[in-house]
């Protein structure tokens, strides 16, 4: 046995795994005991994978001779997987502050983005600004997400709709992905929105003709990588015919479809993203009972935002219908400008209280499930050996406080860790 690992976090006084059977997505029943050890510890090796997961005594018999680079005492303190967070827009410039106050005065999103607000104005500074200054917002709002416990992350671009804007933003990703110690799926999302000037058709038709064959080239160069490709999918913006025809152009290109659906009206996006493989769809407001029935047959994945459902004012998704019927539930942020939220521990508080999901459906929604609506739950969103090291440790000495203490999570947070390195640790805690 090799003497020498990254990380020892030993006397956990709860260990959260999630999962403990290889399990790539957990449903209702499955989420109703999750895989918890009481006074237990946790091994990750040099190549940040995870080497050892059980009881405290046990760990150290069996590394009694071992070395490693770190060891952190987690007597009292609770250790739960790295959050995901997979569905975000998290490059632009151009926020919209102003735009809150419309809100509040009444103003539906789909008004605001009709008279040149919304997506559009956040396009026009997207253009206007450089890869450095889109890089450097798109850092710090990395770093804050990090803090705030969530360690594999989705990006999507859509805040340029040209090709020379939407390439910009892949770029500045693809940085992020190199530099920085958050994990990063990479979405394509040049349909977020029609070009002033344009039809949907005439839209879908250059990103099928120009985007779609440049940005294979450049990730056959390795320019770029690219994970996903999405679509806003919706009446008055992308309509069936073509968000059918960029979604199967993306899926020829190699890229997983994980689409938005059924946010303002039913538009049986179930439907179309089951006949085409969708590994998700996001949003589903307004999704109905067949379009349910589809997406739990499928093994599609519904990553539902309460965010957005709370700051447009909005019904929220039927979480419970979903559940009960058999259909995998992941939590999202939906980070952009009109949803400004870093925080999972926030979405997964509101999905319990607004959607009436459990804390262990929540946690489960934002971990391994929302690992498994971007194709990565096979290395993320359980603490199980041979999986990334990537983890979070609380001061509390019960995981359920991270939901319970509404917006007190930075208090909560002692250490965030990624592939066995600490790269956040909070020394102003003084109690939970």
């Amino acid at each position: 046995m090799p003497t020498d690992y990254r990380l020892l976090v030993k006397n956990i006084k709860q260990l959260v795994c999630v999962c403990n059977n290889g399990e790539k997505f957990l449903l209702r029943e499955d989420m109703k005991k999750l895989a918890v050890y009481e006074n237990a510890s946790l091994v990750i090796g040099k190549d940040g994978l995870i080497k050892a997961v059980g009881p405290a005594d046990t760990i150290h018999t069996q590394f009694l001779n071992a070395t490693f680079e770190t060891v952190i005492d987690a007597s009292g303190h609770c250790v739960l997987p790295g959050l995901v967070d997979p569905h975000t827009h998290p490059v632009w410039v151009g926020e919209r502050v102003h735009e809150f106050a419309m809100k509040l005065a009444g103003a539906t999103y789909m008004e605001i983005h009709q008279t040149g607000g919304g997506i559009h104005f956040t396009v026009e500074h997207t253009r206007n600004a450089s890869e450095a200054e889109l890089y450097a917002s798109f850092k710090n709002r990395l770093h804050r997400m990090l803090k705030a416990g969530t360690t594999l992350v989705e990006c999507k671009t859509g805040y340029g709709l040209n090709l020379e804007t939407e390439v910009k933003m892949l770029k500045v990703i693809e940085r992020a992905h190199r530099e920085l110690d958050i994990g990063i799926s990479s979405t394509y999302c040049g349909a977020h929105a029609v070009p002033k000037g344009k039809t949907a058709e005439e839209a879908a038709d250059e990103i099928i003709a120009y985007h779609l064959p440049k940005l294979k080239e450049m990730m056959l160069n390795g320019e770029v990588h690219i994970d996903n490709i999405d679509v806003f999918y919706e009446k008055g913006v992308f309509e069936q015919k073509p968000t059918k025809e960029i979604l199967k152009a993306g899926k020829n290109c190699g890229l997983q479809i994980n689409f938005h659906g059924d946010e303002f009206y039913p538009m049986n996006s179930a439907e179309l993203g089951t006949e085409l493989g969708a590994l998700a769809i996001s949003h589903l407001e307004e999704i109905t009972d067949e379009g349910i029935a589809a997406m739990a047959a499928a093994k599609c994945c519904g990553v539902l935002l309460p965010t957005t459902a709370y700051i447009l004012r909005l019904k929220h998704p039927r979480a419970r219908d979903m559940l009960d019927a058999g259909m995998i539930i992941a939590l999202g942020s939906d980070f952009n400008p009109n949803a400004y939220c870093f925080s999972m521990a926030i979405v997964m508080h509101m999905a319990c209280v607004n959607m009436k999901m459990t804390m262990n459906e929540a946690l489960a929604a934002a971990t391994i499930n929302a690992a498994f609506s971007l194709g990565k739950s096979d290395m993320h969103g359980s603490l199980e050996v041979g999986k990334q090291g990537d983890l979070i440790i609380l001061s509390s000495p019960r995981w359920e406080h991270l939901i319970y203490q509404y917006g007190c999570h930075h208090e909560l947070i002692k250490y965030v860790i990624t592939k066995g390195k600490v790269v956040y640790e909070n020394e102003g805690i003084t109690g939970y």
